[in-house]
This record gives structure tokens, sequence and C-alpha cells, in this order.
């Protein structure tokens, strides 16, 4: 937590709120101001106001988002860019070079998967696949090149859970960083870096912002050293979050953890009522008792969180008429908003993967369950189910 905020409390609800809030020292306004200005007068030629000089580089707004990220997941450094992609973009060309390898998920965001395998490859970057479920599939994956381990827990679109004390174990082993994507549970429900990961990533698209109306990413680190070098390639490459966006996702971050909440609670009443739907052959959900990472879920995470997926019988063409005949459930892509969406991953999201290691079941449907009264998303479902 940065110094100026040390005194707030560190029960989770208050960082959220007060955490790189400070006052405006002009005029005592409670929130932050948008600083939407681009350049910043200087007093004599390296003479910086508080080391702004271009809001490439820094902006204020940008910065008590970046300290709020920081403080809300334990790290000693937060850094905001202009999606989820370009945070990890970042992430990959301060870690990698030629040659080096990463040990990625057998599930995953199809974006995420697609920056590896159409974009590093082409710059000499080599990666693998593996359960990361398994902490001994990871330790055989590793090579001599490996320098990053990368997690997403719970997965995307499957719910996978990874422990991720293991894994830091395993990473530690082998002398490499430990990625983990924060995304679905947000630093309410999971602290990877209390776990022993080395960087968080976000998209703060989706629960961080929570209103589907700014797109966003985001990095915390562990490492003050590690942290310098990405703020260094940050100002570098450019992708940086714009003073709006930043504001907007601080805004988010206050309601945080009462939507997580909400979400949580939906979503587990969602993933029980599918379980008993005739249509319905696999449900994946973490808080169920049968699903094979609830435990770890259960050790690692607050709750578990807002996403559900779910099979049903007749196949692809079956999945995409649940996904169509949807009415309370928005058809959309992206997730963590107010609202409940749904989607097809197989040819929204995950498009990407076909083929793939990673390619998901055709007939996988996958829910954003939102804050909404949860019968009404409740008897959604089922009529959208047939």
């Amino acid at each position: 937590m940065p110094m100026s905020d040390r005194h707030i409390s560190q029960h989770f609800e208050t960082v959220a709120i007060h955490a790189g809030n400070t006052a405006d020292p002009l005029t005592g306004a409670v929130v932050p101001p948008i600083y939407q200005v681009s350049t910043y007068k200087q007093d004599g030629v390296g003479g910086l106001r508080g080391g702004y000089e271009y809001s490439r580089s820094a902006n204020p707004t940008r910065t008590a988002l970046e300290e709020n990220l920081a403080a809300l997941e334990g790290g000693r450094r937060g850094l905001a860019f202009a999606s989820g992609l370009a945070a990890e973009d970042c992430l990959l060309r301060t870690l990698l070079g030629p040659g080096d390898h990463v040990v990625i998920p057998n599930d995953a965001y199809g974006g995420t998967f697609r920056l590896f395998a159409k974009v590093v490859s082409r710059w000499g970057v080599e990666w693998s696949v593996a359960d990361t479920s398994d902490p001994a599939a990871v330790r055989d994956a590793i090579t001599p090149n490996t320098k990053a381990i990368w997690v997403e827990t719970p997965s995307n679109p499957l719910l996978g859970i990874t422990d991720i004390a293991a894994l830091s174990h395993v990473a530690r082993e082998a002398g490499v960083k430990l990625v983990v994507d924060n995304t679905f549970a947000s630093p309410y429900l999971q602290q990877p870096l209390s776990l022993g990961a080395d960087v968080v990533v976000h998209s703060l698209t989706k629960y961080m912002g929570g209103h589907s109306d700014v797109v966003g990413g985001a990095l915390v680190v562990a490492d003050q050293e590690l942290g310098e070098e990405l703020a260094y390639h940050q100002n570098a490459m450019g992708a940086v979050a714009g003073p709006m966006d930043a504001w907007l996702v601080l805004r988010g971050i206050k309601t945080l953890a009462v939507r997580m909440d909400r979400h949580s609670e939906n979503a587990t009443k969602v993933a029980e009522m599918l379980t008993r739907h005739a249509r319905v052959t696999h449900v994946l959900y973490p808080g169920l008792p049968e699903h094979p990472g609830h435990e770890t879920a259960a050790k690692q995470m607050r709750s578990f969180g807002g996403m559900v997926s779910f099979r049903v019988e007749g196949g692809e063409e079956a999945a995409v008429e649940v996904c169509n005949r949807a009415k309370v459930f928005t058809l959309g892509e992206s997730l963590g908003g107010v609202e409940s969406l749904i989607e097809h991953p197989g040819r929204m999201t995950h498009a990407s993967v076909a083929g793939s290691l990673l390619e998901v079941p055709a007939d996988l449907v996958r829910l954003s369950v939102g804050i909404e009264n949860v019968d009404d998303l409740l008897e959604d479902l089922k009529q959208a189910l047939g």
C-alpha cells in the first residue's frame, strides 16, 4: 500500500474505497479528478511537479488507480493498461526474449492463447501446454529455457482450479516466474501474490470495472525491481490506461466487494439449478462439491465467483439455440458486469483456440451471472433450455 494510505484499515472493503483515493488538495473533492491532460507545465527544465511530465509516462488519475490496484492485491507495484491483452503483451515482452519458453494452461482465454500462438511465437518465444491443476504435469513441462508459468484460476471457460501455492513451489524450484490471471476471481475473492505468485494479471474490463462501460488491463507484482522494469516497458510501448478509463475502473472498484458477494450468491443458485435440469449434461462451477477443484478453491478463494459454464444434450446447435433463446441473459462476449451475459465460447470468445489443445467442447455454454434478482435468472435459463 502506498505510504499515504498505510493508515487505512486492512479490511478489503475499506481499502477498495480509500487506497489511492486521496482528497484533492485544492478543493477537497473526495473523488480523484479526471486529469484529461497530455502534458504538464514544468518549473524549469527538469523541474517536474509531482513527477509528471507527459501522460503516457504518468497521469494522476492513472496513478490513483495503480496505487489502488497494488493495495488490493498486496503488491509492491500496480500498472494500468489500455486492455488486459495490452497488460499481457507488456509482461511477455519484459520477461521474455527469443528462445525463451513459457508453460501455458490447457484452458485459457482465447485472446491469451492467440497472443502466444500468433504473436510472441513469431519472434522466437516457445510455449507448451500443461494441465496446471496438476503440479507434476507443470513440472514435467518446464525446460531449461522456461522463464514463466502462466495460470488462470478459475480458468476461462472451463472453470478449472489451480493450486497457486503448490505451483509457486514448482516455480521457485525451477527459478521461473509464476503469473496468475486473476480476472475471474478478482482480488476480493483471491490474492495470488499472498499465495506465492510473482505477477497478477487482470482484465479490468471485467469485475473490476463491473459495469460494461470501460476496457482496461492491469499488472500487479510482488517485486519492486520487476515493477520498475514493467513500468519502463509500459512507458516505452505506450498502451496505457487513459484518465477517463482509469477513473471508471476506480469507481467500479469501490463496489467490488458487494458486487462479488451477489455475483457469487446468484451463480451458486444458478449452478445448483442447472445440475438438476434434464437437458444439462455437465455443470462447471467450483462452488459445487463435485467439482474436482472444489477443495482447492475453498482453500484459496473467499467465495466461488460469478462464472458458470455448462454443457447441454444435443450438441453444438442445441448450445447455440440456448444462447439465442435467453432474454434476461444478454447474448454477448465479455463478463463481470452487473448484467448477466450468455455466450457460446466455441463460436465466440474461444474461436481462436479451435483445433488446438485448448479447444473447448462444442456443446458448452458460458454464463456471466450478474446481480439481477436470481429468480428472474433461473426462470430465464429454464425457458432457454426448454
